[in-house]
């Protein structure tokens, strides 16, 4: 009994030391830190529960269409989502400009900046689809993704593009909160959007599974219209509540402030387009070199080695505002430990990336079955992408943060215009390797570019071109 009671003493010593240190883990600290590290906790909860969400829709999804329409599907909204960029950076100028208004107590522009960008995005917006209306009847989807001549089909993927087109810039609207709550470093708040839209998803394709057979019409309707959903949902509770004084309104538009949003805006416009050409070209080259069913593999692949990534932005998010703030009060010292943290976690998810890709093909194996097949060298090239993305993500968080992206402007979009001609090239020379392979090439641009932009920007030693 008196060594049953010395155990259970020093069980309970050590769950009560365990739980102190946790405790003082998110109460410890510089208060912006605290902040993070609670977000941080919180979104890992959310994201994990998307994630596994969003795991458990790609086997109902692939059974429900089979893998040739799942690959159309996937093609498809790789398309449409070409058109992200035209909020013209609106979005991402917002975030630092609604930062920087907290950080100086300017509640009133911060406002303003609200008000004005939901003006200006709508009117350009609203025009992008008018023209999408006008133009969409002319376009050969079945030529576009690869489909064949069947003139039915091409009429039900016309009609299909339009209903995905015009949700996706409802989404972009309405998508705006999102920018608020990251800029007021409250990205747990924001993951909920996502994971409540997922699991809504998630219902609905199941009782589709149940009720219809393979409807890609079905399907789009429904992966569409749930994001717009939530999030007009989302921006009418939290423009009533928290945000109340920052709800957009008609007297409070200026739009002589949009040059203001977009004298940041316009580069963040290009780095996506620049994005765009290297995350969204994969699956409609591999659609049109080797047809929509080759697609699936590749974003089963993806889809399962993004966990990564998607893990290590839950940790990244958070730390973009908040290093606006700390360099609009001078907090080097901040910035600095914070990076030293975020690499030493990027060593972490190497070693766990190496573990994913040893058991990759025992997961396909049980995760999706025997449907779809993928290579062990498709697996090495996307998680080998993955890890250089996160790596590339600590950097550019930081120096999207202070607004310092000339640099990064001039790489991404010297990657963007070599990416496709390169995997087209490789691509027909060694198969989809060659596509990922070409990926990775024009990606090792900013692997020590970033890093020493940053380097010197921390430590007053950036001039010229490092300090833009």
């Amino acid at each position: 009994m008196k060594i049953l009671s010395i155990t259970v003493s020093y069980i309970s010593s050590r769950y009560i030391h365990f739980v102190r240190m946790l405790v003082g883990f998110f109460t410890h600290g510089h208060e912006r830190s605290i902040r993070a590290k609670r977000n941080i906790a919180a979104t890992i909860v959310i994201k994990g529960l998307s994630i596994a969400t969003g795991l458990i829709l790609v086997p109902l999804t692939i059974n429900y269409l089979e893998p040739t329409k799942y690959g159309i599907w996937i093609t498809l909204s790789s398309i449409l989502h070409w058109f992200s960029f035209f909020d013209i950076g609106l979005g991402n100028g917002l975030r630092n400009r609604f930062a920087e208004a907290l950080a100086s107590g300017k509640h009133h522009l911060a406002k303003t900046y609200v008000s004005t960008t939901y003006a200006v995005l709508s009117i350009i917006i609203g025009g992008v689809l008018i023209l999408f209306y006008i133009i969409n009847p002319f376009l050969n989807w079945s030529r576009i993704l690869n489909t064949g001549e069947d003139i039915a089909f091409q009429t039900e993927l016309s009609v299909l593009a339009l209903i995905v087109f015009t949700f996706f810039c409802l989404q972009f609207v309405f998508k705006l909160i999102t920018t608020i709550l990251i800029s007021d470093q409250r990205p747990a708040k924001a993951s909920l959007f996502d994971l409540m839209g997922k699991i809504l998803s998630l219902i609905l394709i199941f009782i589709l599974t149940k009720t219809t057979t393979g409807s890609l019409l079905y399907l789009a309707i429904t992966f569409s219209s749930v994001p717009v959903l939530v999030l007009m949902i989302s921006s009418l509770w939290f423009y009533n509540r928290k945000y109340k004084r920052y709800r957009p309104s008609l007297k409070s538009i200026d739009f002589s402030k949009t040059k203001d949003l977009m004298n940041l805006g316009i580069k963040f416009f290009i780095i996506q387009i620049a994005a765009v050409l290297l995350y969204q070209t994969n699956n409609i080259i591999i659609s049109q070199l080797f047809g929509p069913a080759e697609v699936t593999p590749y974003n089963v692949a993806f889809k399962y080695f993004n966990v990564l990534m998607m893990g290590f932005a839950i940790i990244l998010t958070p730390f973009w505002s908040a290093f606006t703030e700390a360099w609009v009060k001078k907090e080097i010292s901040w910035i600095r430990n914070s990076i030293k943290k975020l690499v030493g976690l990027w060593g972490l998810l190497l070693i766990a990336g190496i573990i994913m890709l040893v058991f990759s093909k025992w997961v396909y194996a049980v995760w999706i079955g025997e449907k779809v097949q993928v290579s062990f060298s498709i697996s090495a090239l996307v998680c080998a992408w993955v890890l250089l993305n996160a790596w590339n993500g600590i950097f550019s968080h930081f120096l999207n943060g202070v607004g310092k992206i000339k640099l990064q402007l001039y790489i991404g979009i010297t990657a963007a215009v070599l990416n496709v001609p390169l995997a087209l090239f490789l691509g027909n020379k060694i198969g989809i390797e060659g596509v990922l392979t070409a990926n990775l090439l024009v990606k090792i641009f900013g692997v020590w570019i970033y890093p020493l932009q940053s380097f010197k920007l921390i430590n007053n030693k950036a001039t010229g071109l490092w300090k833009k």
